[in-house]
């Protein structure tokens, strides 16, 4: 295997500054990194994928766990369901009041039952999203603030209805699934206007209206 160029100690005896040595060893490191990514002399090169033979490509099972992200139509939401009933009990159990208070109005995080949009306040409540699918898509990968990712598929149904049961979007027993979550008519939503693209400004209004 080929050697690492090694850096002779004769060097510190040149006039460099320190900025200069630090870009001299950082330059030789990367020349031993490429010279040990070479494959044996008359040997195969490494099967990782990578410029250096390095990484492999993910899995199927490791890209559907990162790629989480949930369209306004809910297409690619997930098989699981839950309701109210049940999401009372993982908003209890999983320190959703420790933040947003026991009913969702105490804090001292964001209000999540009733609430206003304006600027002062510098959030949209629920009743102002214009899509349902958006609330699951929130909760699954950024809640708990200090734990993302940490509640199930089931208990993100089952909070995803809890929350839309206290703001009266849906009934009490309804239960919230990939089918019957894209379905929720959101107070607001006619209120999303978006403008044409062949006649959007910079100057162009918002469609909605966000009050001081």
């Amino acid at each position: 295997m080929a050697r690492s160029p090694m850096v002779s100690n004769r060097w510190a005896r040149w006039p460099m500054s320190t900025a200069t040595r630090a870009l001299v060893l950082i330059v030789v490191a990367s020349w031993g990194a490429v010279a040990l990514a070479q494959p044996p002399a008359g040997g195969a090169a490494p099967a990782a994928g990578g410029p250096a033979g390095l990484g492999r490509a993910p899995t199927p099972s490791e890209l559907r766990a990162w790629d989480l992200s949930v369209g306004p139509e809910g297409l690619e939401l997930p098989p699981g369901k839950g309701t109210a009933a049940q999401g009372a009990l993982v908003f209890t159990q999983r320190g959703c009041a420790a933040c947003h208070g026991p009913t969702g109005v105490e804090g001292p995080g964001p209000v999540l039952v009733g609430g206003s949009a304006g600027l002062a306040t510098n959030y949209f409540p629920i009743r102002y999203w214009p899509f349902a699918p958006s609330i699951w898509d929130y909760i699954m990968r950024a809640m708990p603030y200090d734990k993302p990712g940490y509640l199930t598929v089931d208990e993100v149904y089952a909070l995803t209805a809890f929350l839309l049961a206290k703001n009266n979007i849906i009934k009490e027993d309804e239960v919230v699934d990939p089918r019957t979550l894209p379905k929720v008519q959101m107070p607001h939503r006619a209120d999303y206007k978006g403008p044409s693209p062949a006649t959007w400004t910079p100057d162009t209004p918002r469609g909605f209206k966000v009050v001081p």
